[in-house]
């Protein structure tokens, strides 16, 4: 490399290198972890996962179940009564 073509564009090669530090364009992986840690307890406090989705599911098909059952005991007190 010739001294001359390096003086010539060293200013725009620390323009760069600063502006790259200045806005933090790289990530180190400390900060980058930390990210990840924040995402995953605001996802956490946000959302459920796949097995409480699962337990809440049957939960609620019992009560349909228990709901259909009472419908059903109604209907046929109504009918044996007279009524409709």
């Amino acid at each position: 490399m010739d001294r001359e073509y390096l003086f010539k564009y060293a200013p725009a090669i620390i323009v760069c290198a600063a502006v790259l530090l200045q806005y933090n364009l790289f990530v180190t992986p400390e900060r980058l972890e930390q990210t990840h840690r924040e995402i995953l307890t605001e996802v956490a406090q946000v959302y459920i996962t796949k097995s409480e989705f699962g337990n809440m599911k049957d939960q609620i098909m019992d009560i349909n179940k228990k709901v259909d059952k009472i419908y059903d005991t109604l209907i046929t007190e109504r009918s044996s009564d007279g009524i409709n």
